[in-house]
C-alpha cells in the first residue's frame, strides 16, 4: 500500500497543538529521559514506541474507565485506547523532531496508528499494547502491526497520513464521559 501524505508540508508532522502537546512540561521530561540513552534518533524511536506501547495499559485490556486524548493526559494518567496512545507516542516523538503521522485501519471500528518518517519514507508503527495474540513491534524493515486487515471481511488500511487527529475520531473520544460509553460510539469509518 502506498502511503499519502494529507499535508505536503514535512513541518506539519512536527506541529504542536492542544492534542499533540509536545511542548507540555510531562512531554519534555518524558521525551528527555528516554532520549538520554538513545544513541541516535532510531533508536530514541524505538524507546519512545516501547516506552508508549508497554508502560501505557490499553485501558480496554486493562479495564481502566477513564478516557484520555490529549498527549500529556495519556502519560499523566497512564491509561488510553488506540488512538490516544498514538497520540501520546506523536508527541514524544516530534518533541525529538521526529515526523509523525497519524493513521488508522478499519475493522469492526476504526483503530488507530501512527507512522514516522526515517530515511525519506514514512513506517506505520502501532503502540497500542501487545497482549496474547497481539505483538506489535517497532520495526522500519517491514511493518510489525498489532493487527492486520482482512480485505474479504470489509476491513482495511486507510493510506492517508494526516498531520493532526481525524476529527472523527477526536470528536469521540472528547464526547466520552467514560469508556464504555466511547465503546458504543467509536467510529466505524472515516
Amino acid at each position: 500500500m502506498e502511503l499519502i501524505q494529507e499535508n505536503p508540508d514535512l513541518s506539519a508532522y512536527l506541529a504542536d497543538d492542544e492534542v499533540i502537546d509536545h511542548r507540555h512540561p510531562l512531554v519534555r521530561e518524558t521525551a528527555a529521559r528516554l532520549a538520554k540513552d538513545a544513541a541516535d534518533s532510531y533508536a530514541y524511536a524505538r524507546a519512545a514506541f516501547e516506552f508508549v506501547r508497554d508502560t501505557i495499559p490499553h485501558s480496554h485490556d486493562s479495564g481502566d474507565p477513564r478516557v484520555t486524548w490529549r498527549a500529556s493526559d495519556v502519560l499523566s494518567l497512564r491509561t488510553g485506547i488506540c488512538y490516544a496512545k498514538a497520540h501520546a507516542l506523536a508527541a514524544l516523538l516530534r518533541a525529538e523532531g521526529i515526523p509523525t503521522a497519524f493513521c488508522y485501519q478499519r475493522f469492526d471500528e476504526v483503530h488507530g496508528l501512527v507512522a514516522v518518517r526515517f530515511h525519506g519514507a514514512w513506517h506505520r508503527q502501532d503502540p497500542r499494547g501487545n497482549r496474547p495474540g497481539v505483538d506489535a513491534r517497532f520495526s522500519l524493515d517491514g511493518e510489525r502491526l498489532a493487527f492486520t486487515p482482512d480485505p474479504e471481511s470489509n476491513e482495511m488500511d486507510y493510506p492517508v497520513l494526516y498531520a493532526e487527529p481525524h476529527p472523527v475520531v477526536l470528536s469521540a473520544l472528547r464526547a466520552a464521559p467514560d469508556r464504555t460509553y466511547l465503546w458504543k460510539t467509536l467510529p466505524t469509518a472515516l
